[in-house]
């Protein structure tokens, strides 16, 4: 046995050469988590490219727009000391922002968020929407709609981009005041 081997203790033999081979094992483990995380390389052959003629561009309403919006519909309403709720969505009808003034009722966060849905989905004041179930009542059975006076959208290029909805008031006219205040203030 050599000299450095000699002096070691048992114990200290068995605690290093534990350690060298932690060291190992743990090297290995990397070389093969290294490999396996590489990205895979994918040739021209196996994707495609989608021609121009095949995607669309929409426009979309800012987190900010949004935002300031929703404000200044619920400074309207808070003007005239109405607790309401103001709802913006996206052209697909997903929430950007929500705003529950004090005071709000618990209907009035759900009613909001409907009637901007339906404001951006029929690209219509929800007041005009209301008055066509006349005609064709089944209307109101869509999902996710409420054909409440209340919700106005918002457009660019005659397009809808978004809908701004308001709930709580005691009457809708009211409500669609302060949606349309909201949708104003995105116009400036």
């Amino acid at each position: 046995m050599n000299r450095v081997h000699k002096n070691l203790s048992r114990r200290a033999r068995v605690a290093t050469g534990g350690a060298v081979l932690a060291v190992v094992a743990l090297a290995g483990f990397g070389a093969v988590s290294a490999n396996a995380s590489a990205p895979a390389t994918t040739s021209a052959a196996t994707s495609a490219v989608a021609p121009d003629r095949a995607t669309t561009t929409s426009t979309h309403l800012t987190i900010d727009a949004a935002t300031k919006a929703a404000r200044a519909a619920l400074d309207a309403a808070e003007k005239e000391n109405q607790r309401v709720t103001v709802a913006v969505v996206d052209r697909n009808g997903n929430t950007i922002v929500t705003l529950r003034g004090d005071g709000a009722g618990p209907q009035s966060y759900e009613s909001a968020e409907r009637k901007a849905f339906t404001a951006v989905a029929w690209n219509a004041p929800t007041s005009q929407l209301a008055e066509r179930l006349e005609q064709a009542p089944n209307l109101k059975d869509i999902p996710g709609t409420l054909f409440l006076a209340g919700g106005v959208p918002v457009t660019a290029d005659k397009a809808p981009i978004a809908g701004i909805g308001v709930a709580g008031a005691p009457s809708g006219a009211l409500d669609e005041k302060f949606a349309q205040a909201g949708a104003d203030a995105v116009a400036r």
